[in-house]
């Protein structure tokens, strides 16, 4: 059975998504603040994040920042708050999603149960051959790693899958609404942004120069290429 943690202050509301999820066949356990939520998170073995943004002790965007340093699993943020600049602040941090209050039971265990789905998925489709070297470029499928010049470059969950995706498929221009829709799965267009900052923190971390990338090109009004 997989295991949801629920960060999150508001003990009704907690409950609430609890008891929707345990329903749906999943297991739960709540932490009311953001420092216990942490320590529960690491020390115990979930499979999937529920985090609040507002929390005592400890923010949503903080906890998620240490989490993520600790914990390869789904990260999804929820906030009353449906202000882009928290959603890109999020997605940067390492969330895989984010859902706004309020919002409907049905609609939280659907994109709990889509995000421990694709998990899996990426999980069981790893193949040792799987390997890819452009221009000292290394990136290993199975066991998720990126060497850059021997030296290894640590990536979350969502920007591994978007470099593997882009150097999979080179020479090939994707649009921000297809990479969305290919590496999150989720028909929520409007947090496209997403990918923006997704691909800001892709090159940081394997271009020489960012502002100049010679890996992962915009190409205006159209998307993003990988070059060959």
């Amino acid at each position: 059975m997989k295991k949801v943690l629920i960060i999150e202050d508001d003990v009704s509301i907690a409950e609430l998504e609890r008891d929707y999820l345990e329903i749906n066949g999943l297991a739960a356990e709540i932490a009311l603040t953001g420092d216990t939520g942490l320590q529960k998170a690491c020390s115990e073995p979930f499979d999937l994040v529920l985090l609040d943004l507002m929390l005592p002790h400890m923010d949503g965007f903080e906890l998620c920042k240490k989490l993520r340093q600790e914990k390869d699993i789904p990260i999804l943020m929820v906030s009353a708050k449906k202000d882009d600049i928290d959603k890109i602040r999020g997605f940067g941090l390492g969330a895989d999603d984010f859902i706004v209050k309020p919002f409907s039971p049905g609609e939280l265990v659907a994109r709990v149960k889509a995000h421990l789905a694709r998990y899996d998925r990426l999980s069981k489709r790893e193949n040792p051959a799987d390997e890819i070297h452009i221009r000292g470029l290394h990136i290993k499928k199975a066991s998720r790693q990126v060497l850059m010049n021997e030296r290894e470059v640590i990536f979350t969950a969502k920007e591994f899958d978007l470099l593997f995706f882009l150097a999979m498929n080179p020479n090939h221009v994707f649009s921000k609404e297809h990479l969305f829709e290919r590496i999150w799965g989720l028909d929520s267009m409007g947090d496209i942004a997403t990918v923006t900052v997704h691909i800001r923190k892709l090159r940081e971390k394997i271009e020489i120069d960012p502002s100049n990338p010679q890996y992962i090109e915009t190409i205006w009004g159209a998307g993003y290429r990988f070059r060959g």
